[in-house]
């Protein structure tokens, strides 16, 4: 991935900046240059980030460090997240990337419902980069950037019941019930989900939570097509949360994999529940585009969340992923 070094120079220039900016809004710069970089656009990442500059903010102050006996007490902080990403910078730099990531997980994993899920987000999109490319420091530090944020965003999902669901994602999907008071931000929306259909609680196999996991993924990413219009933002998470952790259990052992799919169902499920319109829409993509001249539309339209769901829709491939895509380049209001 990017042999021209621009992807490290681009994470280099934000890590001086926060993962928030109002107290409430993500940065979300770090993901969209890894997923240019990933699809062979590196030349345009300063270019796109000269347009975002205007959304970042300076890196927040440090509290108190976190350390292995207190990491308790600051998990949940959102005002601790500098001294978050001071932790996990320290831990990464003094042992292997995998091991942290190993370590910290399933900690971590039932609180991906805070920051919208954008920080389970920008670990994936760290993790994808660590994979496929030389462990630089600026690679590490994005990891240690989105663990930090993870953890001071840690927020989980309790007191859900269990809905009749279906076999496959797609109709369990369909079988979400949506909220009935449609009004507030995510973390309150969020707390009026009460039930959720059940989708594949028998797996016990990794390779199958694995599959399972690339299905979900392939479900949510093509309803954004019909159902996007619900709320053309928010919804694209409903596949590039899930998304985010099948980029990540190549890093991980076989024996987290299958709750990563159970956590990974509840977010994009929840999502589902909290922005999705009460119907869909017919949607016929205009002519036929193929994946690489959606992704060129995708970065001339330049908004954020059309190009990490462009960047997910084109790990799927297909014809409707790619629609959903086109959809979503519609829908939002362009980087301007």
């Amino acid at each position: 991935m990017d042999p021209t070094g621009i992807l490290d120079e681009a994470l280099q220039r934000l890590h001086s900046s926060g993962p928030e900016r109002l107290g409430r809004l993500t940065n979300h710069a770090p993901m969209a240059v890894e997923a240019l970089a990933a699809h062979g656009q590196a030349d345009s990442v300063h270019r796109w980030l000269d347009l975002y500059a205007r959304k970042l903010e300076e890196f927040p102050s440090g509290i108190e460090p976190v350390t292995n006996a207190n990491w308790r007490l600051a998990l949940g902080e959102a005002r601790r997240a500098a001294d978050w990403i001071d932790y996990f910078g320290r831990e990464i730099a003094g042992r292997p990337w995998r091991e942290v990531l190993t370590e910290w997980w399933p900690r971590l994993l039932p609180g991906m419902y805070g920051g919208s899920t954008h920080p389970v987000i920008r670990v994936g999109h760290a993790v994808r980069t660590l994979l496929v490319g030389e462990d630089t420091e600026p690679r590490l530090a994005e990891l240690a950037h989105g663990l930090g944020y993870w953890a001071a965003r840690y927020h989980s999902v309790t007191d859900v019941a269990p809905l009749p669901g279906a076999d496959s994602a797609a109709v369990a999907l369909d079988a979400v019930t949506p909220i009935a008071e449609r009004d507030g931000g995510f973390a309150a929306r969020l707390g009026r989900v009460t039930g959720l259909p059940v989708w594949a609680p028998a797996i016990t196999d990794a390779n199958e939570a694995r599959r399972r996991l690339s299905e979900l993924v392939r479900a949510a990413t093509h309803r954004y097509a019909t159902h996007g219009h619900g709320e053309e933002t928010m919804l694209v998470h409903a596949a590039t949360a899930p998304n985010a952790v099948l980029r990540t259990l190549p890093a991980l052992p076989h024996a987290l994999w299958v709750p990563s799919l159970r956590a990974a169902w509840t977010a994009s499920a929840a999502v589902t529940a909290m922005y999705a319109p009460h119907a869909p829409v017919a949607y016929t993509p205009p002519g036929t585009s193929t994946p690489e001249e959606v992704f060129e539309r995708a970065l001339a339209h330049g908004d954020e969340h059309v190009i990490k769901l462009t960047d997910t829709a084109l790990d799927i491939g297909d014809e409707q992923a790619l629609a959903a895509a086109l959809r979503s380049i519609e829908l939002s209001e362009p980087l301007n």
